[in-house]
């Protein structure tokens, strides 16, 4: 199955094709054809030491701090079409993935790590969906279709002065043209740590040019009791001033229903194709003082489509007690963290200056 817009997708697996796969890696840093496995030195070196070359002698690489580590520099045109990595769960949120498509000078995709593979606590929940897997233990998988024209450059910048040690990856690709009509993906993270009284959290807000949304993943941590979840994700297409497209609550656009409670008394932990609460971290009465949920939502099969300019935003509502018997909504000022995920034609609007590692940083 492909992605919507995108033709470069397995559907036809039966059918020949001119396109070359390629995959980089630590042992294949530039990907080329007989390039594998010829590495003299790397982070396996000693234990391969009896070995000699071509016995994994560089399997991850390692990160200092305040660096910025090339995963990849590909010629085009192509689609990476999987990406595999692993490290430390400590790293998730300082490290800093980008992905540059053509010749632009500013990423288009912008987002902590953990955050793009839909674990933004630090903390490792498994995940199967079609876009994105995450498998024991701390397995990173990601299949949104990326094509690129030119070449495509793929970076990790470590926001941490202390190194990042122990970092693999893989990220397999393949060399065919692309369609005139195929869009380039686009991530970007905000977060809001509190949200403001009575403000809304925007995901995504001056994004130009014609594309589709396909996913949101949030990273939530509620600062009140009660069900914090009563809030509508909105739409803004094409200069709307009132959302084309609005929600019913904050469940209910993550694919689920009544408060995710089920069984009576506790959250329904689920991982599908589309949609899924993968993660509850609850308060453990000593250091952990406040509930934490990861939930994604991924627009596979009803891609948002969008002419000229999208904004999107989410309410944090709970319950206020009730006056004269009537239910009152109750703003919250919660932490929310959110990864939106989009295809569009370039170029793209500019992203917002992105934080720090204290902004990022789980606590």
């Amino acid at each position: 199955m492909h992605f919507p817009g995108l033709n470069m997708g397995i559907g036809g697996l039966s059918q020949l094709s001119s396109a070359e796969t390629r995959s980089i890696s630590a042992e294949n840093p530039d990907g080329r054809k007989n390039g594998g496995g010829r590495s003299m030195e790397g982070t396996g070196a000693v234990a391969a030491r009896e070995l000699g070359q071509g016995w994994k002698l560089a399997p991850s690489i390692n990160i200092p701090g305040k660096a910025t580590a090339l995963l990849a520099h590909i010629d085009g045109p192509g689609v990476i079409q999987h990406i595999w990595l692993t490290v430390h769960p400590t790293a998730w949120r300082r490290l800093v993935l980008r992905c540059y498509w053509d010749d632009e000078e500013t990423p288009s995709v912008e987002t902590p790590l953990g955050d793009f593979f839909a674990n933004g606590w630090g903390e490792r929940c498994n995940i199967t969906s079609l876009a994105v897997a995450v498998n024991p233990a701390g397995g990173f998988n990601c299949y949104w279709e990326m094509p690129f024209r030119t070449r495509a450059r793929i970076t990790v910048e470590n926001l941490s002065p202390e190194p990042v040690n122990g970092f693999y990856y893989q990220i397999t690709y393949a060399l065919t043209e692309i369609p005139a009509t195929s869009a380039y993906l686009h991530a970007q993270w905000r977060r809001s740590n509190p949200l403001p009284y009575q403000t809304v959290h925007t995901l995504l807000d001056g994004i130009t040019g014609q594309g589709h949304y396909v996913g949101t993943y949030l990273a939530w941590g509620v600062n009140n009791t009660g069900w914090w979840g009563e809030g509508e994700i909105k739409f803004y297409l094409d200069g709307d001033e009132w959302p084309t497209i609005c929600g019913t609550g904050t469940e209910d656009y993550f694919g689920g229903a009544w408060n995710f409670e089920f069984p009576p008394g506790q959250y329904g932990v689920f991982t599908g194709p589309y949609s899924g609460l993968p993660q509850v971290i609850k308060p453990d009465g000593l250091y952990r003082s406040q509930q934490r949920f990861g939930m994604y939502r991924w627009h596979i099969m009803d891609p948002i489509r969008f002419q000229t300019d999208l904004r999107v935003t989410i309410q944090a509502l709970g319950w206020r007690a009730a006056l004269e018997g009537k239910p009152r909504y109750l703003p919250l000022q919660d932490d929310i963290a959110s990864t939106a995920f989009w295809y569009q034609s370039e170029p793209h609007a500019p992203f917002p200056v992105f934080p720090d590692l204290n902004a990022c940083e789980v606590v």
